[in-house]
């Protein structure tokens, strides 16, 4: 048994959901392949049955930041394609059900901040993902919303993709082009340099296609439910959660920032058997 910032917690080797790796780094394979096939294509090469893929066809925050463009005049914002809307539907649909299930599942961003705080919870173990004071963490948290209406309201009057210059997604995937902007460089090593001291800083923060499908989590059908009547309190769901949320102090979490990673869950963190499920019953 050890405390952490208040909380004992029984140490133990936690589980993983193990599918979820597989799922985050087949995305992030296929978006690789997929962008590194434009730039071939572009020079006379790469393979040809996926020339017309690009990110842009294949980001639903495109279909987000388009939204105001399209029911105005019909018409979308440059580089944003259809396939867009389409995905923000799906993204829709699967967030109402299952909440940002995108952003702890498929989100190519969200995988390789993990990768790096991998070393970092190597490095500094208990402390590592809790160096931001309470306080401050709690403000900060509210800030990618703000980023969100800066993004839709800019995009909307200017009618242009003005995000994609800061877009740690879009450098990630294309630093060698000189198609990334020098600020969308610098906010992408930002992003990892503080990953290996907080999980997800990115997420967290500023990510306004995270702050979108947030909103999700008040309403969705299936959530993360916690039994009090099996629970022991000891606190390792809440401490070991990537978005730091105080799983072990609701009966049902609708924080705005769970990306149903599910990595709190009775399959992996909660030594208890079904005691964190994420299910659309109620638990006693």
């Amino acid at each position: 048994m050890i405390t952490i910032f208040g909380k004992r917690i029984q140490f133990f080797r936690p589980r993983s959901i193990w599918i979820r790796k597989v799922v985050q780094w087949f995305f992030f394979a296929f978006i690789a392949l997929i962008s590194i096939n434009h730039t071939l294509i572009a020079n006379g090469g790469g393979i040809a049955f996926l020339s017309s893929a690009s990110l842009h066809a294949l980001c639903p925050f495109g279909g987000v930041e388009t939204l105001y463009t399209f029911f105005a005049s019909g018409m979308l914002v440059k580089k944003v394609h259809d396939a867009s809307l389409v995905l923000m539907g799906i993204g829709i649909f699967l967030a109402v059900l299952f909440g940002p299930a995108f952003c702890g599942w498929i989100c190519p961003l969200g995988t390789i901040q993990e990768f790096v705080s991998g070393f970092g919870r190597k490095v500094f173990r208990r402390r590592f993902n809790h160096f931001v004071p309470v306080k401050l963490d709690t403000v900060l948290r509210y800030a990618r919303y703000a980023v969100l209406a800066w993004v839709i309201y800019v995009t909307a009057t200017s009618g242009t993709l003005i995000f994609e210059a800061y877009d740690p997604y879009f450098a990630l995937f294309n630093f060698w082009s000189a198609e990334v902007a020098p600020t969308a460089l610098a906010v992408l090593g930002v992003t990892l340099v503080l990953s290996f001291f907080v999980e997800r800083p990115w997420c967290k923060y500023a990510c306004p296609y995270g702050a979108f499908l947030g909103v999700f989590n008040l309403f969705r059908i299936f959530s993360i439910k916690r039994s009090e009547t099996t629970c022991k309190a000891d606190g390792a769901c809440s401490i070991l959660c990537p978005m730091n949320i105080p799983v072990d102090s609701v009966k049902t979490v609708r924080d705005h920032q769970c990306i149903s990673c599910l990595e709190c869950t009775s399959e992996a963190i909660c030594p208890v058997a079904k005691t964190v499920l994420f299910t659309s019953k109620g638990l006693k």
